[in-house]
């Protein structure tokens, strides 16, 4: 007996994604956390000591003072590229430490 309301695994998942909010945002702040990695690269990650995301607020303390000014000066192209490797609008603003 074939039921009439079925549903495939992924539209469920997408179902329960749409309804709760904030498990939503807390996955796009974790792939904007690895974006960091993938869009800046492993050079950048060896001078990262600690990176999260607060408040559409994305905070990252590097080593290197030299890295951190040239980041500064490149923080508008920073946030477009996190955001679009992220598949949405999640982070406003870097603050880089």
């Amino acid at each position: 007996m074939k039921r009439k309301n079925a549903q495939t695994i992924g539209e469920v998942i997408r179902d329960f994604f749409e309804e709760n909010q904030v498990l939503r945002e807390k996955i796009f702040e974790t792939r904007v956390e690895q974006a960091w990695a993938e869009v800046l690269g492993p050079m950048v990650m060896q001078y990262t000591r600690n990176i999260y995301v607060k408040n559409r607020i994305l905070y990252v303390s590097l080593s290197s003072s030299v890295l951190r000014n040239e980041l500064v000066l490149s923080r508008e192209r920073l946030i477009k590229s996190l955001n679009d490797h992220a598949g949405a609008q999640v982070i406003n603003d870097v603050v880089i430490r």
